[in-house]
């Protein structure tokens, strides 16, 4: 299992820094530390992204090492599978999650069966970087939460981060990997501010595990990415009503740690899973079923899910309905069969 690159060295002052700031740090670091590390995708160079997650390293490093490239998804990635496998290590941004889509092939042919493919023989050491999620009033194509297509692909490690601390330790801990990750970066988390210090990274849990946010003693909330702040303000919300709700993130959906979720829910007796993707097919679905068969023992009531509804991404103007906000958790919390329980 990978494990996260961030060292504690001599500490300095934390600073507000945003996520998106972090993300580009850490770029920054593993590109200095590593000669083989290349970023290239849409915008990526003089403009330093969409989101200017890539800023300034066009002009630290060159334009060797951040290219830009044309808009042809298939290609980036296409090329990409090509360097990994001459020994570079290949970061391409897809700059937004359905943008990716014209990628699939490489992605599902190549990207995730290379190494299994060559028996070992032929690692495939490459970030996917994939802006997703709504909440910024992107229209179609700019808002999917398509997290579910990569965790169905066998051979792909998947990780989201909620924080500030984790975009910078999950990141450097990816591209370290030799397995090909897609890191899906929250759109509306990019400007959420933590205090943080570069030079002083703090030390996360590495790739495959997850962590308890909030404790509790009711219900747990199961979450990841975006909706990570929903979950801690509905938890802080509930406490008004007497649930004393625990919060967990995921932060990396494959692999996916079922010791920390089944855990937690064996002390509650409850749980809901909380994402913007879609309820039918989507990762709840999945992460229903393991709790289930984990945990069934320890349940109070049914797993529950609080999701995006099955619908395309809706316009701007009505995705304040489409995303489970804190009401529709608190709503879920309330169906959790309080009466039978303790």
């Amino acid at each position: 299992m990978t494990t996260a690159a961030t060292t504690v060295v001599d500490a300095k002052p934390a600073k507000p820094a945003t996520m998106a700031q972090a993300l580009g740090r850490a770029l920054r670091d593993a590109m200095a530390e590593d000669p083989t590390v290349h970023v290239m995708g849409e915008d990526v160079g003089a403009l330093g992204g969409v989101f200017r997650v890539t800023d300034g390293l066009v002009k630290e490093f060159g334009e060797d090492r951040v290219t830009d490239t044309p808009l042809a998804e298939a290609g980036i990635l296409g090329t990409a599978v090509g360097m990994a496998m001459y020994g570079l290590r290949p970061v391409v941004e897809m700059q937004f999650d359905a943008f990716a889509y014209p990628a699939f092939e490489q992605l599902i042919s190549h990207v995730a069966r290379m190494r299994n493919r060559t028996r070992g023989a032929m690692p495939m050491p490459m970030v996917i970087r994939v802006p997703y999620g709504g909440g910024i009033g992107g229209v179609e194509h700019h808002s999917d939460s398509s997290e579910a297509y990569y965790m169905a692909t066998p051979g792909l490690h998947v990780v989201t981060p909620a924080t500030v601390e984790d975009a910078y330790g999950l990141m450097r801990a990816a591209i370290a990997s030799d397995d090909p990750v897609v890191f899906l970066e929250p759109k509306r988390l990019y400007w959420s501010k933590a205090a943080w210090s570069p030079e002083a990274p703090t030390a996360v849990e590495p790739i495959g595990r997850a962590v308890v946010r909030r404790s509790g003693r009711s219900a747990t909330l199961i979450t990841y990415g975006p909706s990570l702040p929903v979950c801690m303000e509905a938890a802080e919300a509930a406490e008004a009503e007497g649930w004393d709700l625990e919060v967990v993130d995921l932060r990396s959906l494959v692999p996916f740690d079922d010791e920390t979720v089944a855990a937690s829910v064996r002390r509650t007796g409850r749980a809901v899973v909380v994402h913007e993707s879609t309820g039918f097919g989507g990762p709840g679905g999945e992460i229903a079923a393991r709790v289930t068969e984990r945990c069934f023992h320890h349940l109070e009531a049914p797993v529950l899910r609080v999701a995006g509804f099955d619908i395309p991404y809706p316009p701007p103007m009505l995705e304040r309905h489409h995303l489970p906000g804190v009401d529709r958790v608190l709503d879920a919390v309330a169906r959790l069969q309080w009466e039978a329980g303790s």
